[in-house]
This record gives structure tokens, C-alpha cells and sequence, in this order.
């Protein structure tokens, strides 16, 4: 269906049931129109008579005087809004019928149904903001950790578009040297100077190849990471959940097999979004539901991004440890000697031979829980830690753009060391710019624009 960008749209922008305050916004050249006829203020004003950025008390009501709610209306003329249009949003009682009903009122009176994301649209078509911006809202909203936020928010302020418009500039330069040559050889202009052109190709070249380095860290924080915690049975594999936890998720009992399925988290480490799953520690199925359990423990163990062995330092190691170290050997993991808080029995060294570092816990007790979760974060970022002035790149999209454009860039100075004609430098320079135009939005299609604000909520 073709989107008439020029209809006034209205949606509902929280989320529907019952809570405190529900929105309902509009956008476009009728909301103000459509506002005089069901909003009636105390203070006598009509919508269109306010001015921008004030708020109003009053009533919604319907054709016949009906008084529907009692709301606040919020006026942002354009151009100083979240769209540029003029945008009315109605704050009402969060219930489903009122905020059902407002809408209802709103679409009879001019309005259409706005399509997933199209505020944001909006906000990018009239130039508010780039297209990575308007990604990074999306992001904001879906933020799994604090750290997540924080990558989404300084992308928000532009801080990747910055970088992006900054490489710009510098090749722009350098293609409007190699260009002149080109065009007019024989005039009296700038010669190329290969160093110079090398250095500047070189700098930008750096400074993306410091972008990308952040993607998997980006990536991390933005989407998480599959955590496994396995074992033979009664090792504390259920006690450790709970204690990641710091709540009692698992039913934790001295029975052997006392979990019978996979049990699956969500959880913050340390800024990093956590997938945890304790898996059943049945080794032998002894019926079909717990044959069931082992095929879904080790369908998850294949998949984890990270495993956490756990063993039980009361007992000594057996053939059940010995066969899931084995099996490990080509994952990334982390062996956990947990029930330090018991006499201990196992043989520490055979576990260190394998797996190198060994972290020793008492999960029924919460002692060295931190030093797990060191332990996981470290993992994770392979130790390093990024600067916090860095840019953090985590969109699927922009990385592929950005991987592109580096590889053009490496072109071009391959370009230069072989002294090929200026033509080859200044057609992968051009290329590169539309890898950066893609990412901002400079360059785009309307079925990307479909694909990317089909993921977004309808009021935003």
C-alpha cells in the first residue's frame, strides 16, 4: 500500500491496558483542526489558538457532547516537533476503552491510522534526523541493559553520524583534488600528491577500521549473548540461576534431577545482555520426558554463545564430568567448581589442564558470585575494554555498509601503490561515499525505509 506522507496520522503511543496515563498523537497539517473539534479546555482556548509547547487541561468529547475523558492536551507547532509537522498528543487516563475511544474520535474526524514507525518516518523524511538516528530510537526502546541505552542514546545525539560525516568531508577533499586532475590535466591546478593523498586515505581508513572494531561489542550489547549452564546432576546448576538471579527462579532440591527442563532468563551482567539457561543434568533418560530434556539441553549447549561447566568440589569427578568436559573442549567456556562452602574432594588440577583458569563459588551461600560474572564479561569482550569516548557501531545494517566501505578503502590505496590512473582512486572514493550515504540515509529506497520502520510500534 502507498503511504501518503501528507494525511495528518494519529496512534496510540503507550502501551495499551490498563496504567495511569495513556497518549494518543497526532501529526500532520489537520491535528490542530482535528483537535478544535474534540478537545474543549477549561481556559476556553481551542487548540488552534495555544501556543506551541503549552499544555492545556479540558475534556474530550464526542459529536454529541459526550463527555469521553478528561485529558491534557500537548501543542508543538510545527516546524519544532518530533516530526516538523504540527503534532497534538491527548494525555488521558490510560484505560483501553478510553484511549480506544479517543482514537476512534480522531480517525472520524480526519485522521488516518499511522503505519508501524511512522512518526520517526516522518521525523527523517523532513530532515530532523538522519536515518541512523531513527534507527537508534528504534534501539532505545528495546534496550535490554543500561549500556545498550547508552549506545542507543549517543547514536540518538549523532555520534556515529558525526564519524560517518567526518570521513565524508576528508574524502570529499581528496576526491576534489583527483577529480580537478581528471577533468582538466592540462590546466594550471593542483598536481595529485601521492603522500598526501595516501595519508588522508590512510586516516580515514583508521578511523573506520576503529569503528568496525567496535561491532562486536556493539552487537553484544544490543542483542546479548546465549549462556549455558551445565552439568551432571546436583552439581548447583539451579542454585547458581537463582543466585545470578539474586531470586529464586529454579526449584532447587538435594534430589538428583530435580529439573526436568530448561529454564531461561533474561539477566544483566555487568552491561551485557544475558540469555541464561539451566539445563536438565540428566545424563541417562530414564523415560520419555526426560530423553526430551536431554535432546533440548544439548540442542542449547550447541548454540550457546558461552558455556558455564559447573562441578560439584564435594564429590570427586566421574564419568558424567569427564564426558561433558570432553564434549566442551571446542566451546567457549567457563569451568565453575561450585559448594566451595563443603569439604572439598575434587581433583581442581584435571579441570585447570583443560580449561585454564577455574572459578571456585558457593551459590547456596552467594560467595565469589562476582567473580563468575567477571569471569563471563571478560569472555566476552576477550578482555578488552573500549574507551567510553569511542564510537560503538551495533546495527546489523551499518556494519555491513561500514565493512563495504572499508574494503573499498583498502582498494583505493592498493589503487595508488600500483600507480594506477586517478579514475580507479576517485571511483572507489565515490563508492565509499554511498556505503556512508546508505548508513545516514543520504542514499535510500523506499523498500529499505519499509523494512526498517515495519519493526517499530505503531505510536512511534
Amino acid at each position: 500500500m502507498k503511504i501518503n506522507f501528507n494525511d495528518t496520522i494519529a496512534a496510540i503511543s503507550t502501551s495499551q491496558g490498563q496504567a495511569g496515563i495513556g497518549i494518543v498523537r497526532l501529526s500532520g497539517k489537520q491535528a490542530l483542526e482535528i483537535a478544535d473539534k474534540i478537545f474543549f479546555a477549561k481556559d476556553g482556548l481551542k487548540p488552534s489558538q495555544m501556543k506551541t509547547y503549552t499544555m492545556h487541561y479540558g475534556w474530550i468529547k464526542d459529536k454529541d457532547g459526550l463527555v469521553i475523558d478528561e485529558a491534557i492536551l500537548s501543542l508543538m507547532r510545527a516546524p519544532r516537533s518530533y516530526t516538523k509537522e504540527d503534532v497534538v498528543e491527548i494525555n488521558c487516563h490510560g484505560g483501553i476503552i478510553p484511549l480506544r475511544r479517543i482514537l476512534e474520535l480522531v480517525l472520524e474526524n480526519g485522521s488516518r491510522l499511522a503505519q508501524p514507525g511512522e512518526f520517526t518516518r516522518r521525523a527523517f523524511l523532513n530532515g530532523r534526523i538522519d536515518l541512523a538516528q531513527a534507527e537508534a530510537v528504534f534501539d532505545i526502546i528495546n534496550a535490554k541493559t543500561d549500556s545498550a541505552l547508552k549506545i542507543s542514546a549517543e547514536q540518538l545525539k549523532g555520534k556515529l553520524s558525526s564519524g560517518i560525516n567526518r570521513m565524508c568531508k576528508a574524502l570529499l577533499d581528496t576526491l576534489a583534488v583527483l577529480e580537478a586532475n581528471i577533468d582538466f590535466p592540462d590546466e594550471d591546478i593542483e598536481r595529485v600528491d601521492k603522500k598526501e593523498i595516501t595519508q588522508k586515505i590512510n586516516k580515514v581508513n583508521s578511523q573506520l577500521k576503529n569503528i568496525l572494531d567496535s561491532a562486536r561489542c556493539g552487537r553484544i550489547l544490543r542483542e546479548g549473548i546465549h549462556v549455558v549452564i551445565c552439568g551432571k546432576p546436583n552439581v548447583g546448576k539451579s542454585s547458581l540461576l537463582n543466585a545470578l538471579l539474586k531470586q529464586e527462579r529454579s526449584i532447587v532440591t538435594p534430589i538428583a534431577g530435580t529439573t526436568r527442563d530448561t529454564i531461561e532468563e533474561i539477566i544483566d551482567i555487568k552491561g551485557i545482555p544475558v540469555r541464561i539457561v539451566d539445563t536438565a543434568g540428566i545424563i541417562e533418560p530414564r523415560d520419555l520426558v526426560e530423553k526430551k530434556a536431554v535432546e533440548r539441553s544439548q540442542k542449547h549447549i550447541r548454540l550457546a554463545d558461552l558455556v558455564i561447566l559447573v562441578f560439584d568440589g564435594s564429590r570427586r569427578l566421574n564419568q558424567e564430568d569427564k564426558m561433558l568436559m570432553k564434549k566442551l573442549k571446542s566451546k567457549p567456556a567457563i569451568a565453575m567448581i561450585n559448594k566451595i562452602d563443603l569439604r572439598q574432594k575434587l581433583e581442581k588440577e584435571k579441570i585447570t589442564k583443560d580449561f585454564g583458569q577455574v572459578i571456585e563459588i558457593s551459590a547456596k551461600k552467594l560467595k565469589n558470585i562476582a567473580a563468575l560474572e567477571k569471569a563471563v564479561v571478560e569472555m566476552v569482550y576477550d578482555g578488552s575494554v573500549r574507551p567510553a569516548e569511542s564510537v560503538i557501531v551495533a546495527n546489523a545494517r551499518h556494519i555491513q555498509a561500514l565493512k563495504e566501505a572499508q574494503k573499498l578503502i583498502e582498494e583505493a590505496l592498493n589503487f595508488l601503490e600500483s600507480n594506477l590512473s586517478p579514475e580507479f582512486i576517485a571511483q572507489n572514493i565515490k563508492e565509499t561515499l554511498g556505503c556512508f550515504d546508505d548508513i545516514i540515509g543520504r542514499r535510500f529506497s523506499e523498500d529499505l525505509l519499509d523494512k526498517i520502520f515495519s519493526e517499530f510500534c505503531i505510536g512511534k
